[in-house]
Order: structure tokens, then sequence, then C-alpha cells
């Protein structure tokens, strides 16, 4: 698994962002960020999360709580995640099982095609 240092590099380095603009963006110096970078030094909870923003990902998926990269990087999924876990349970359940079958459909379609 990657470190949270070698994954705000990836990100950084996708979004084409130097250290030091990222510096900027968070108010710390280039030389902090790369401290991050190679596991030197941990960040606030604060900085964490405006570098998660600035990447366009979650603390979650930078701090390694799931196995599932995908699903904590992407924060509209999240947030989606995360209002669904708010309902009642009910209607939670109507939800996931409407999902489910989406995910049928969409998966015997590709089967399909192939």
């Amino acid at each position: 698994m990657d470190t949270f240092g070698k994954k705000i590099t990836a990100l950084r380095k996708e979004k084409k962002i130097s250290q030091g603009e990222l510096a900027k963006l968070i108010n710390t110096s280039t030389s902090v960020i790369g401290r991050y970078e190679r596991d030197e030094m941990t960040p606030s909870i604060e900085a964490a999360k405006k570098i998660a923003k600035i990447l366009g990902t979650t603390v979650g998926y930078l701090l390694d709580e799931t196995e599932q990269e995908n699903l904590f990087k992407d924060p509209d999924m999240l947030k989606r995640l995360n209002e669904i876990e708010k309902m009642e349970k009910e209607d939670k359940n109507h939800i996931l099982y409407t999902i489910d079958g989406l995910i049928k459909s969409v998966k015997i379609k590709n089967i399909a095609t192939l």
C-alpha cells in the first residue's frame, strides 16, 4: 500500500501541481510539502483536509482507511454514500436495492457486448 506521502506525490503530479504551488495553496513552505511527500512529517488534520480538497480526494483515501482506493478517492461518491447512510433504514434499503439492480443491469449489458 502507498503511504500518505506517495499518495499526495502521485495526486499532485496527476494534477500537474508543483510542490511550491501546493505549498502556497495550503499556506506552508515547499520544504514542508517535500517532507510530507517523503513521509518525514505528518500534516495536521486541517492541512490534510486542505491537501485532500486541492488534490480532489478525501482524507480517508490519503490515510489509507480502505483497501478500495477509488471509493474514497472520489469525494462526490463519498458524499453520496454519506447521504445514504444518514437515511432511515427502509429508505436506505430501497436505494441500495435500486443501485444493486442498476449495477446488475450494467454488468449484464457489458457481458452481452463481449
